[in-house]
């Protein structure tokens, strides 16, 4: 007997997926067959698709709202597309676009305004997921020549750094009193020692 799943995808764990969840639960989907992933599109090595792709089998039924919820590459998209529809042999239905289901048109026509529809948006998924990361190097670039610092910013050494260290090499004290005194991780203590060291006995600031 033939089963329907639906695929939901979001970006990162802190995007909210509710509207892709709703949309399947307008298609009836049972819950036990919902998948998610919350992981980029930039390519198809994501947990909950590949448990999804193991469970298919021929005459399946797959939801996705959007194409860009499958993917974002092109080449990516058209080579799962292929192997979802022709090697597995499952229908897929893409929610927002009408055109994208493979249960219609399954005629020589349908099938070429199908094919011709998924390398639009398929194209344009990725171009749009090109101009996000062109547009954030941008933004990125722009904060950078105001002046604005990324990362965490560095851990202030106590004056008295050279002589915590000169006691700790002098076992008078241990490592994890070194550690406490300086209030630094054990890998920031070994960075700031070989910058100390390498300035001489300076501290660098």
């Amino acid at each position: 007997m033939e089963s329907i799943y639906g695929y939901i995808r979001v970006s990162s764990t802190d995007q909210n997926e509710d509207r892709q969840t709703d949309a399947m639960n307008k298609e009836g989907i049972p819950p036990k067959n919902i998948f998610l992933d919350k992981q980029s599109g930039k390519d198809f090595n994501r947990p909950q698709y590949k448990k999804l792709i193991k469970r298919l089998k021929p005459g399946d039924l797959v939801f996705v709202l959007s194409i860009d919820r499958l993917g974002r590459n092109y080449k990516d998209i058209q080579e799962q597309w292929r192997i979802l529809t022709k090697q597995i042999g499952v229908d897929i239905c893409v929610i927002d676009m009408p055109l994208l289901d493979t249960r219609n048109g399954k005629d020589l026509m349908g099938t070429f305004i199908a094919d011709l529809v998924l390398q639009i948006l398929s194209f344009v998924a990725q171009s749009e997921r090109e101009n996000i990361k062109k547009r954030q190097a941008e933004g990125i670039a722009a904060a950078k020549a105001r002046g604005v610092v990324f990362g965490r910013p560095a851990i202030d050494l106590p004056k008295n750094f050279g002589d915590i260290v000169r006691s700790w090499e002098r076992k008078e004290i241990s490592f994890d009193e070194a550690l406490k005194l300086t209030s630094l991780s054990e890998s920031t203590f070994y960075r700031r020692l070989r910058e100390y060291r390498a300035t001489n006995g300076k501290v660098k600031k």
